[in-house]
């Protein structure tokens, strides 16, 4: 593929008040996934909020669903499993798993909100080949996982 070419992405609104997925900004990684419906969240509360839209990802790419940053930081709004992964062979409604973080304050989806964002991604195909070690990694990092590199 010709990376001066923008890939195409084929999609099918379910409802017909949805939304094109759609940047913000020309540069802009992700696409806006938009309610095609409504939904009440309380304090701590979880709903599954439709798009009313499918896509197509294609072969040898990935389609994540991501937050958007304004909900997270001005409402205490995120999705459940961040991120969402939409694999090439799915077909059906994009679905938005969102949460309400937020201790105190209910959170109203409304139909037409920006409730998430879709970024496309390569995805590498791989062969797993199990080995009894592993080679040493460059950086020395070896094992040191959850919080080996320090906070300061």
């Amino acid at each position: 593929m010709n990376r001066d070419q923008p890939l195409k992405i084929s999609f099918r609104k379910l409802k017909p008040d949805a939304q094109t997925p759609s940047r913000a900004y020309a540069g802009d990684a992700g696409y806006d996934l938009a309610a095609a419906e409504g939904a009440t969240l309380g304090p701590g509360e979880r709903a599954v909020v439709g798009t009313g839209v499918a896509v197509v990802v294609p072969e040898g790419y990935a389609g994540l669903v991501l937050p958007r940053s304004g909900l997270s930081v001005c409402h205490g709004v995120s999705l459940v499993n961040a991120p969402g992964l939409v694999d090439p062979g799915y077909r059906g409604e994009l679905k938005v798993p969102l949460i309400n973080h937020d201790r105190a304050e209910t959170f109203e989806v409304v139909p037409g909100m920006r409730i998430a964002q879709l970024v496309l991604v390569r995805a590498a195909e791989a062969l797993f080949v199990e080995a009894e070690t592993l080679e040493e990694s460059a950086d020395g990092r070896g094992e040191g996982g959850f919080g080996s590199s320090g906070t300061g």
